[in-house]
């Protein structure tokens, strides 16, 4: 008897990461419209916060044939409805726990802020909804633990955004430098990404159809201001604690995935954060007005800062690329960066390139991985763990001294004021569930 979707997922679901599964995709040429699977045989999709990024992802997770769009949820109702529209959903939502009640949706794509991310992912891993979670991941180090933790529980595939391990020439390169291809690394430039500083802007009226108070969600309510509340403005949330970690989040997960890609340390982490000698803790400035990053990334690049790995090897944060990392080693210099690889010899990337391997699409990726029960190529376990090197190094600032880091028990050695930052208080109603 053939199975319907909704019982191939959920059979799927049960055996998830324990055996792999046969997808039930059918051949194109065997479809009704010759484009896409009849709706009984394709993944729900639902997108949760939807606005710069998030309605890119969900159009991209929408659009795939492998699923068919549901509904969307947005704290910004009109935006909801415009992406609802756009991507032929049957419903828009301002509160998300709507989305997790729908029997129909198998899985959802999320890129809210991140103050909002843990919350999110770990409620649609109990729900039972496959996640796939912007970059950063977390916004604190235990976070990504119970985010973990609820996904292996409730046998979810949960993708990070880190698209980079879907690129060719990232993977092929990091896989090069694992496999010795660059001999013994010596070294690794990364970026100088800035620590993200305060707010207290004005208050601004609140755009019809904004929740303003539930985009607060776990921060203390605040004053509604645009140059809070959109991305990157002046400065706009990701510059500005509580909400994000700043740049060193915003960008440097992008780059420490891909050193720990490359270095073999997926699943762990630095056991040393090293602050430059003479170095004082980070006081960030507070923006009362609207004004560009630069002064507050001018303060927030300081105390320069490096970590070390156990077996030795240290990564500098100085004049690498934003987003991707330079490793030094023993037969030469490689440059890994968006769909670029370098070398000096140039010689050396081009055995890397050399194999014939293609790499498929992030998202396809992850929505592959729903079909088969095989774990994606940035599973919440990697991508937490590339979010937990770019929080160490933000603790590390705030307190500008050197960290002993235990990457097992993931805490601070010996030290209750740096283990204070692991985790962060909640506002009532918003807390983090038990898992």
């Amino acid at each position: 008897m053939k199975q319907s979707r909704r019982t191939f997922l959920q059979s799927a679901s049960s055996s998830l990461l324990s055996c792999a599964v046969a997808p039930t995709l059918i051949a194109r040429a065997a479809l009704a419209d010759g484009e896409r699977p009849g709706a009984n045989e394709r993944i729900g999709v639902a997108g949760i916060g939807v606005g710069r990024r998030g309605a890119e992802i969900y159009r991209a997770a929408a659009n795939n044939p492998k699923t068919q769009p549901i509904c969307v949820a947005d704290v910004w109702l009109p935006r909801a409805e415009s992406v609802a529209k756009d991507n032929g959903c049957d419903a828009a939502y301002q509160d998300y726990r709507r989305v997790l009640e729908r029997k129909d949706v198998d899985a959802i794509t999320t890129a809210t802020p991140e103050h909002w991310r843990g919350l999110i992912c770990i409620n649609a891993c109990r729900a039972g909804k496959h996640v796939y979670g912007e970059k950063p991941i977390t916004l604190t180090i235990n976070e990504g633990k119970l985010m973990e933790k609820a996904a292996r529980r409730n046998s979810i595939v949960f993708q990070t955004g880190s698209q980079q391990r879907s690129m060719r020439e990232n993977y092929l390169g990091c896989e090069f430098i694992r496999n010795g291809g660059l001999g013994e690394i010596k070294e690794v430039i990364a970026a100088n990404y800035e620590s993200p500083w305060l707010c207290n802007l004005p208050e601004q009226p609140v755009p019809e159809g904004l929740d303003w108070e539930t985009w607060c969600g776990p921060t203390p309510v605040v004053p509604y201001n645009i140059d809070l509340f959109t991305p990157r403005a002046k400065p706009g949330w990701l510059s500005f604690r509580p909400y994000s970690g700043g740049e060193m989040t915003g960008w440097g997960t992008h780059g420490f995935d891909q050193v720990q890609c490359a270095l073999g340390m997926d699943l762990t982490g630095p056991v040393e954060i090293m602050v430059e000698e003479g170095a004082e803790r980070l006081i960030p400035p507070v923006y009362t007005q609207a004004e560009t990053a630069d002064r507050g990334n001018g303060i927030c690049s300081k105390p320069r800062l490096a970590y070390r790995y156990a077996n030795g090897i240290v990564v500098r944060l100085d004049n690498g690329n934003r987003g991707g990392a330079i490793f030094i080693g023993s037969k030469g210099k490689m440059e890994i960066f968006r769909a670029n690889l370098t070398s000096n010899p140039p010689e050396i990337a081009k055995e890397a390139l050399a194999s014939d391997r293609e790499n498929g699409d992030h998202i396809d990726n992850w929505l592959s991985c729903i079909l088969t029960g095989d774990r994606p190529v940035s599973d919440i376990a990697i991508g937490r763990r590339s979010a937990a090197v770019c929080h160490l190094l933000n603790i590390a600032r705030y307190l500008g001294r050197n960290l002993k880091w235990d990457p097992e028990k993931e805490v601070f050695i010996d030290d209750e004021e740096a283990n204070a930052y692991l985790s962060r208080e909640s506002r009532k109603g918003y807390e983090l569930p038990e898992v």
